[in-house]
């Protein structure tokens, strides 16, 4: 476990959603959800559920995996390597081939590797 303390998951969201430059009812509206019960989630009043958090994610631009971790839903350890995965994924630069390359290439680096 980290030494320094991370935000809590609302605030990770707020954070998050100022990076992106987003207001909270922008980024409601495109999470499917209500400004009221997004802003509760960032203040700590509400937990979403998983699938919440994947619109959330989704809305953001970055990995449910990320979201899950951060809400205790996840182990750290599996995140990460979903992220990789979801990362070369969601990259719309790869062909379909490159994609399959690349994962094969990571899956081969990380067999076995558990804690």
């Amino acid at each position: 476990m980290s030494s320094r303390k991370r935000p809590d998951l609302g605030a990770f969201i707020r954070q998050q959603r100022e990076i992106a430059q987003q207001s909270i009812r922008d980024l409601a509206k495109r999470a499917g959800v209500s400004n009221p019960y997004l802003s509760q989630i960032e203040r700590g009043l509400r937990k979403p559920s998983a699938d919440i958090l994947q619109q959330i994610a989704r809305a953001l631009e970055i990995s449910a995996e990320t979201l899950y971790e951060r809400a205790g839903m996840m182990d750290p350890k599996e995140a990460q390597g979903n992220a990789v995965v979801d990362a070369v994924a969601n990259d719309t630069r790869l062909s379909d081939e490159q994609k399959q390359a690349m994962l094969a290439i990571y899956r081969s680096f990380v067999v076995g590797d558990t804690p």
